[in-house]
Order: structure tokens, then C-alpha cells, then sequence
């Protein structure tokens, strides 16, 4: 569900009133610093708290947004001759030399130079402007880091890809050989088998002859003729 409508009206509670001016008077001044430098404008902003404390914010000086504004307001928005557009271009020629000085200032200060008559909320802002830009390069170096890592990791990848894909091929290689040999040896057991079976009845017979019972029994005495007894005998 969406929130719905706040209602536009002063807040009674003292505490809540001031959070809510010290969070909007930040997102406020902040708006006004990102317009003035994306689109190059001049601008300025007094804001009075409802304590009496002054907060402002201009983007070249206070001094001349104030002056530009009260001769702009004195002339009017239009211009009506040549002479007051030539005082115009002047005034402009003026300005944008002071925002160059004022510009060229803050560079040295940024830089570490010329602080020491400087107020407080001045360095507070340059501190500021600081934390903004160091977060800014840090948000830009990250992002082009993380370009430069998945450039990497993408074409670390297609190099697994790849070599996975010659593995691949490799392993159905090593099984079709695999194969091939697995027929061969199959083949070779059945010619085993075969001739196994082709010479068997004949060692059957073998066994059978030598195996017979007829061959283990002794062998029985011939009858001998009468001489042969005598001759025995005679001998003995």
C-alpha cells in the first residue's frame, strides 16, 4: 500500500519540528548543490530556523546572487535596448570572473592551501565536499573494477566452456575404444568356448579307456605244460 497524503500544516511538537527542519534544510541544501553544478546555475539560498540561525548556500558567493538578483529585479527579465544589454554582457563578463576567482579558491582550499582564516562551517563544507568526491571516484572505481572482473570472468568462462567441451569429446573417444575392445574380447572367449567344446568327447573316451576297471586288475596266471612244471622244479 502507498503511504498516503501528508498533510501541509505546522507541527506543534517542538523536538519533532526541529528533526524534520534538520532533515529537509540537508535534502534541500543538497538539491541546490546538485542543480547548480549539473546544470550550471546560480544559485542561493538563506534559510532562517525557527530559532533564529541562520543556514545558506550559494553556489559562486552570496554577495553577487544577491547583487545580480536585486539589479535583475531593478531592469526586469527582458531587455528593451542595446545599451542595457551591453551592461548586461558586462555584468555577466563580471560575474563569471568572479565565480572563475571564487572557483580557483576553492581549488586551493580543497588542495590544502590558504585554510587558516577560515571559519568552522566553512571547513565543515570543505570537509564535506571532500567526503562527496572521494565517494564519488571510490563509486566509479568500483563499478569499473566490477566491469573489468566479469570481462575476466566471462572469458574465464568460455575457456572452461571450451575445454570442457575437448574433454567431452575425449571421454566419448576413450569409450568408444572401450567398446571396441570389450567386443574383441567377447569374441575371443567364444572361439575359446568353441574349441573347448569341439575336443571334448574325444578326451571323454581317453579317460573312460583309462579309467576302466579292467586295467587295474592283475592279469591271471596262464596254465603251464608238464615240462615247463619239471623244469621248474628242477630249478628250484
Amino acid at each position: 500500500m502507498g503511504r498516503g497524503k501528508i498533510v501541509l500544516k505546522k507541527i506543534d511538537d517542538s523536538m519533532r519540528r526541529q528533526v524534520t527542519f534538520s532533515k529537509r534544510r540537508k535534502g534541500f541544501l543538497k538539491k541546490a548543490r546538485e542543480i547548480s553544478i549539473l546544470c550550471d546555475a546560480e544559485v542561493g539560498i538563506i534559510v532562517f530556523s525557527c530559532t533564529g540561525k541562520l543556514y545558506d548556500f550559494a553556489s559562486s558567493s552570496m554577495q553577487s546572487v544577491l547583487q545580480r538578483y536585486t539589479e535583475l529585479r531593478k531592469e526586469g527579465h527582458q531587455l528593451l535596448n542595446p545599451a542595457s544589454k551591453i551592461k548586461h554582457c558586462q555584468r555577466e563578463v563580471a560575474s563569471l570572473r568572479q565565480q572563475l576567482q571564487h572557483l580557483q579558491v576553492l581549488h586551493r582550499q580543497l588542495m590544502g592551501e590558504q585554510l587558516s582564516g577560515l571559519s568552522v562551517k566553512t571547513l565543515e563544507n570543505l570537509e564535506n565536499q571532500l567526503e562527496m568526491s572521494l565517494k564519488g571516484v571510490r563509486a566509479k572505481k568500483y563499478g569499473y573494477q566490477l566491469s573489468i572482473d566479469s570481462h575476466k570472468l566471462t572469458f574465464q568462462g568460455n575457456v572452461m566452456q571450451q575445454e570442457n567441451i575437448e574433454l567431452h569429446k575425449k571421454i566419448s573417444l576413450v569409450l568408444q575404444e572401450n567398446n571396441a575392445l570389450r567386443k574383441k574380447v567377447h569374441k575371443a572367449r567364444d572361439v575359446n568356448r568353441g574349441s573347448q567344446y569341439s575336443h571334448e568327447p574325444l578326451n571323454r573316451t581317453i579317460v573312460h579307456d583309462v579309467l576302466t576297471p579292467s586295467n587295474f586288475w592283475p592279469s591271471q596266471p596262464q596254465p603251464q605244460s608238464k615240462e615247463a612244471r619239471i623244469e621248474s622244479i628242477h630249478l628250484g
